[in-house]
């Protein structure tokens, strides 16, 4: 049997992190460093769909950069056979350690290359010792070194289509639109029709996305009385507006991204928004700070809303930012536009 070419490390974790391009569904499992071994080995030793080879997560904790530059396919048959045999024993220069199988298995795979449609499984009894995983045949075409330039970046924006969903395309696109580096302005429709110019970058295009995305989704009759740039520059205010519902604005406090109300209730609502690219998210202490500016103006917690709004769940911005978000607020993300996620301080009723 002829096994396939491999590119190198590197250049197979490359081609992954644009295969898999920002906004994809668990696209840190993908683009690792655990994940392009685990391609690597598949075409080290020829597990590709249709050729029944069949990797273990085992080889890949057993592979290391001396076999990995043994390339012809004599040496690389030779491993596959002997790499297959169930010990345990320590290898010199192994890429990972023993006990490190299970996590090449989850997160990598399953959460991963096989959940993206970029690995198959073959049917066989979880304790088998026999090999599971190989490469979708399309998605292993995708590491052909003679497929370079605008002819891969092709192949795999062809192969995105055909194998992610219809949500994780849209996903996909939306972040990359929000990603994009571009000198062309920002213009941002408001609520009551006016449009706005911003300076070009993506938390344009994220405070963009929350007026017109946002806005009509979540708020019954918004409005819009605060947005500024990410420098704090002021790009539009509406003090009549403001005024209306008892609230003064205030430039030189320290004001979210975004102030919007949502007039379409028995009482109104305030809803403070902070757009995050890289930080700047809504933390207790935020918290506590935007609630006293509301509290001056006559609004009781219960009126006061808080989101903190990012690109996409993926994105390193949520992923660094996560875990100080504060209680009783809301993340929303562009690339899922219908959906809000609560950080409940309550628990729920039991009905």
């Amino acid at each position: 049997m002829t096994l396939p070419p491999v590119l190198s490390l590197g250049e197979v974790q490359s081609r992954l992190n644009e295969i898999f391009p920002e906004g994809t569904p668990n696209r840190a499992n993908c683009v690792r460093d655990t994940a392009a071994k685990i391609v690597f080995v598949m075409l080290y030793i020829g597990a590709l769909e249709g050729s029944d080879v069949w990797m273990r997560p085992d080889q890949v904790r057993r592979m290391t950069d001396a076999q990995a530059a043994q390339g012809d396919d004599q040496t690389r048959a030779a491993w596959r056979t002997a790499s297959m045999k169930g010990m345990r024993e320590a290898i010199i220069g192994a890429w990972h350690a023993v006990n490190t199988r299970e996590s090449v298995r989850d997160e990598s795979l399953r959460f991963g290359l096989v959940a993206n449609g970029a690995v198959i499984t073959r049917d066989i009894p979880t304790t088998s010792s026999l090999g599971r995983y190989a490469l979708q045949s399309e998605f292993a075409a995708l590491f052909e070194p003679a497929l370079a330039g605008n002819a891969f970046a092709e192949a795999a924006a062809a192969w995105r289509q055909k194998h992610l969903n219809p949500t994780a395309l849209a996903r996909v696109i939306l972040v990359q639109q929000g990603t994009t580096k571009s000198g062309d302005p920002v213009f941002v429709t408001l609520p009551n029709g006016e449009t706005r110019r911003m300076s070009p970058g993506p938390s344009s295009v994220l405070s963009k996305a929350v007026i017109e995305a946002f806005a009509p989704r979540f708020l019954h009759e918004p409005g819009l009385i605060w947005l500024s740039e990410s420098a704090m520059k002021v790009v539009t205010r509406d003090d009549v507006l403001a005024k209306s519902i008892g609230l003064v604005i205030a430039p030189e406090r320290h004001l979210p991204d975004i102030i919007l109300v949502d007039a379409g209730g028995p009482t109104p609502r305030l809803v403070f928004i902070e757009v995050v690219n890289t930080d700047g998210h809504v933390t207790d202490i935020r918290k506590q700070a935007l609630l006293a500016y509301a509290a001056e103006a006559g609004f009781p917690p219960e009126q006061v809303s808080f989101v903190t709004a990012y690109h996409d769940r993926g994105h390193q911005a949520f992923r660094k930012t996560v875990s100080s978000l504060a209680w009783g607020a809301y993340a929303w993300f562009m690339s899922e536009p219908d959906y809000l996620m609560e950080l409940a301080d309550k628990p729920p009723k039991v009905s």
